[in-house]
């Protein structure tokens, strides 16, 4: 076992460009992985709405069925986007990228303890804050800080996390364990991974904007744009970000969370 991290790093314009170049080989079955998550997502919306005064029974059994396609889903297309940047030469199927049950589970596992994280993160910050109270700072002044340095441990605490589903699909890790390998792969990479989300963000900012100004017109080219374009390319980049991080990961086997914290 290696006995030190090295921090890794990858160029977000490596990643970009990269990841356009597999967007642009598999861009329909990537844009129709994603449309079925869209569609499974405002489908169970639309059916809670329906059925809610039924039966609370069937509510429930509907809300796991709905969960469960659509992380179903969300997997396969890491999964099948890993496959084609591991098989360049190689024809790749997305009926070969399904996830198993055990998989689904364990990222259901991940994702329990990803908010976990987070809450903690926030109850810790809150913590430190709360002897500000008694120090005669007003209240609004107190909650305004809180509020701000919450969301700031919030962002970094999920983009430290939030590869852990790819450890569960490409590496069989335990949902603990893959959080802790993300911690330790983003370790040094936090601004570089900000840029990249913030860049991959731009245009759903856009929409937002132009939408709040009643500009209808252009708001639903800005959404077209969005859907077509940078949803795809941002679940690819995403998962090319992660193969060249963990492609130069020289850190431990089990890596530990003291160590990766910062």
């Amino acid at each position: 076992m290696i006995e030190f991290l090295k921090e890794s790093t990858f160029a977000v314009n490596d990643v970009i460009r990269i990841a356009w170049k597999v967007l642009k080989i598999q861009y329909f079955k990537i844009l129709g992985l994603c449309l079925i998550m869209f569609l499974v997502f405002n489908l169970s919306g639309i059916l809670s709405i329906f059925i809610s005064g039924i039966n609370i029974g069937l509510s429930v059994l509907m809300m796991v069925i709905f969960i469960l396609a659509y992380f179903g889903f969300q997997l396969t297309l890491f999964k099948f986007i890993l496959k084609v940047l591991d098989e360049p030469d190689h024809e790749v199927y997305v009926k070969d990228s399904f996830p198993t049950t055990k998989q689904i589970f364990k990222f259901l596992i991940a994702t329990f303890y990803f908010v976990l994280c987070i809450l903690i993160v926030y109850g810790i910050i809150i913590v430190l804050v709360m002897p500000f109270v008694f120090a005669r700072i007003p209240m609004d002044i107190v909650t305004q800080v809180a509020t701000s340095l919450g969301v700031l441990g919030i962002i970094f605490t999920w983009i430290r996390i939030s590869f852990f589903p790819f450890f569960i699909i490409d590496s069989a890790c335990s949902p603990f364990k893959s959080i802790r390998f993300s911690m330790a792969i983003t370790r040094g990479n936090f601004t570089k991974l900000l840029m990249l989300l913030m860049l991959l963000a731009i245009f759903q900012g856009l929409y937002i904007v132009i939408y709040s100004e009643k500009d209808m017109l252009s708001a639903v080219f800005i959404n077209l744009v969005n859907a077509l374009l940078i949803i795809p390319l941002s679940s690819v980049a995403i998962a090319v970000a992660y193969r060249k991080m963990m492609n130069e990961y020289q850190g431990e086997e089990d890596p530990g969370i003291m160590g990766n914290i910062i």
